[in-house]
């Protein structure tokens, strides 16, 4: 089993914060956590993949509001996914520079890119949800992507 984790940790991922929105009583909330599992899984039509444990408050957000938004981080943003990664309920946009995309999922402005997807399905695998999203909207700007390396985040 040692050999596994080993193997695993040296997979290759990007730094993402997935956000979604939901709308409960006519009140709009948002969750936002960072994570690493993200994949394109499809070019015609373009569809990524996302994998969320089912324990996470976002997982719900994900189900309720079916839509969501992956702002890819970009160099030098350790601290901000650090921030969304190890904090949990309250409004973690607070303070930040956001925008809402056209599913009203919330966008990080200082990012490297974003994908705003729809979702289109959810599988069951494992302890998490894989949700499949259709991109609706995506942009990018002029600065590299934050790789994913587990001593930035847990020494």
């Amino acid at each position: 089993m040692p050999q596994r984790r080993a193997a695993l940790r040296r997979l290759t991922y990007g730094v993402y914060v997935l956000a979604a929105q939901r709308e409960i009583d006519s009140e709009i909330e948002r969750s936002a956590m960072t994570v690493r599992m993200v994949s394109q899984v499809s070019t015609r039509p373009l569809y990524v993949s996302v994998a969320v444990a089912r324990r996470r408050r976002t997982h719900d957000f994900l189900q309720v509001g079916g839509a969501f938004a992956l702002s890819i981080l970009a160099q030098g943003q350790e601290l901000l996914g650090g921030h969304f990664g190890l904090r949990s309920g309250g409004d973690k946009f607070a303070g930040l520079e956001w925008t809402s995309g056209e599913s009203g999922a919330p966008i990080l402005k200082e990012c490297c890119a974003f994908l705003e997807c729809r979702i289109i399905g959810a599988h069951l695998v494992g302890n998490s949800t894989l949700f499949i999203g259709e991109v609706i909207h995506a942009q990018t700007f002029d600065n590299a992507p934050l790789p994913y390396r587990e001593s930035d985040y847990f020494g």
